[in-house]
């Protein structure tokens, strides 16, 4: 989802060291995650969408649909290198943003005010540590990067139901080991 290779090893801005066994936990998390999401189809839809009424996302597949709890965490704009945590954005609903807030709440009892700031200065390397911190703080299920315009929207997700054709359900749910090592 977000690509690592050739990345220097520094963390993203307003990390230090203290936190960077966290930081690099969500890296693994994040890949790990993403890897066991491709399994049923996550990033291969045909559509998706996210209803902020609901807090689901829909993938739409041509023999299935998957549906999961959401949260938006934030808006990464390439071209202008911004990242907009979503409880600073006023499109989000505030239900939408609970992994948002959590994100910063851990900032501010860890002293990271960097990553309490609701805007932030992000190439495509500081979004994807910002991302995998998110992960790792927030300990969601699975992570969607959906891409709209010139912006990207960065989702947490839930345990992911998939519904085939015939109508038949099954749950799909990653199993990560959370404990900080």
């Amino acid at each position: 989802m977000f690509k690592r290779a050739g990345r220097p090893e520094r963390p993203a801005q307003g990390v230090d060291s203290a936190d960077l066994t966290t930081l690099l936990q969500g890296e693994d998390i994040i890949d790990r995650l993403a890897r066991a999401h491709v399994s049923w189809g996550l990033g291969s839809a045909d559509r998706w969408g996210l209803d902020q009424k609901t807090g689901l996302i829909t993938c739409t597949f041509p023999d299935k649909t998957a549906t999961a709890p959401a949260q938006i965490l934030a808006g990464f704009t390439p071209s202008s290198g911004s990242w907009l945590w979503a409880w600073a954005n006023e499109s989000i609903l505030p239900e939408m943003s609970r992994d948002a807030r959590s994100v910063r709440d851990w900032a501010e009892a860890h002293g990271r005010h960097a990553l309490t700031q609701a805007k932030a200065d992000a190439d495509e390397q500081v979004a994807a540590s910002l991302a995998a911190l998110a992960v790792r703080i927030t300990r969601a299920a699975g992570f969607y990067r959906g891409s709209g315009g010139g912006s990207v929207v960065i989702i947490t997700l839930g345990p992911v139901t998939l519904t085939a054709a015939d109508g038949s359900t099954s749950t799909f749910n990653v199993n990560i080991d959370w404990r900080i090592r």
